[in-house]
């Protein structure tokens, strides 16, 4: 980031400053495509959201139809657009015979499909750390002639992109890299309208140089596993001491969970309460989805798997990340035993 910002020029100016710069964006461009293994274009975008939104706004598509489950950066336009909704099983799972149904069969003319849907699926979700069977979901929407939208925003960096994406969403800061800045993979241009600008005119905004060359170096630095084993070894006791308290270990419900991010209820404490009490004792946990978290909305991912009223409002949401230490998950599981 440091040399992002000693070049400081536009990378789309014409003169010596702004070709160092381009050179200097093209080089993490590349980087970035050979870290996640991915073989179309990039598009650099403020975060998750903004790719959601180019994606959805541009896409060469006439219906859209996204899972149950979303981020609230794409369940936003099931809420306020009328995209159609795929539901989900109590473990998760999306129901690939409702998807089947609910994607509309493009007409096939010449090479081109015509009428044609966008199926918007996110790989790990967000709040429960499941993990959806993007092979199968590509088999559905592929069939019909569909363009596939995968939020890899929780996975990128842990887990391998899916290759069946026709486009995949990244977010740095999921991965140890900057906030605010993000991409929209593309398997190749013509599935989006241009909008003119920059980013070969799919994005408006001058490019953020020093993000995206900190996003590169961060995904640069992404191991496998994301995470070493060792730290992540207190989580099997918190899960047993969750369990022996009569509370809610959610993994035990879901079709793939994932090991980066746990759902949990006490059996007596609301969600917001234990948050406040946790955050006096120096732990930061969410209950839901960040980008909600303060309002009194409950989360629409726990009723779609719909999970006990009263259980919802007791879950809370917690993160493994780079930087988490084992000692620091060990403190957390004794915080937890005593204020249950």
């Amino acid at each position: 980031m440091e040399e992002g910002f000693r070049i400081w020029a536009n990378p789309s100016s014409p003169h010596a400053e702004g070709r160092r710069a381009r050179a200097a964006l093209e080089d993490a461009r590349q980087r970035i495509k050979a870290a996640l293994g991915w073989d179309g274009e990039v598009i650099f975008t403020s975060g998750a959201s903004e790719a959601a939104q180019l994606a959805f706004d541009n896409a060469d598509v006439i219906d859209e139809v996204a899972s149950a489950v979303e981020h609230d950066a794409i369940y936003n336009f099931v809420e306020h657009r009328g995209v159609g909704v795929v539901p989900v099983g109590s473990d998760g799972a999306l129901d690939m015979r409702e998807l089947d149904m609910a994607v509309v069969q493009g007409i096939v003319a010449g090479d081109l499909v015509e009428n044609r849907a966008l199926v918007a699926v996110q790989h790990i979700n967000s709040e429960t750390g499941n993990r959806q069977d993007i092979g199968m979901v590509a088999e559905v929407a592929h069939g019909h002639g569909a363009l596939l939208l995968v939020d890899c925003s929780q996975s990128a960096g842990k887990f391998e992109i899916p290759q069946l994406a026709d486009m995949a969403i990244i977010s740095a800061h999921k991965f140890g890299g900057p906030i605010g800045v993000g991409a929209l993979l593309v398997k190749h241009y013509g599935m989006l309208a241009p909008t003119g600008g920059h980013e070969r005119g799919y994005r408006r905004g001058t490019e953020n140089l020093p993000g995206v060359l900190g996003m590169a170096a961060a995904l640069e630095a992404c191991t496998h596993p994301y995470v070493d084993p060792a730290v992540l070894a207190p989580v099997a006791r918190l899960a047993d001491t969750v369990r022996a308290a009569g509370g809610c270990w959610l993994a035990d419900r879901l079709s793939d969970p994932t090991p980066y991010i746990h759902a949990l209820a006490m059996p007596n404490i609301s969600g917001s309460a234990q948050l406040m009490r946790f955050d006096m004792a120096g732990f930061a946990v969410s209950q839901g989805s960040a980008c909600s978290s303060g309002t009194m909305k409950r989360s629409h991912v726990l009723e779609a798997m719909e999970l006990e009223e009263g259980l919802a409002d007791r879950m809370i949401r917690l993160s493994v990340g780079w930087n988490t230490t084992a000692a620091e998950l060990d403190a957390f599981v004794e915080a937890w035993r005593s204020l249950t």
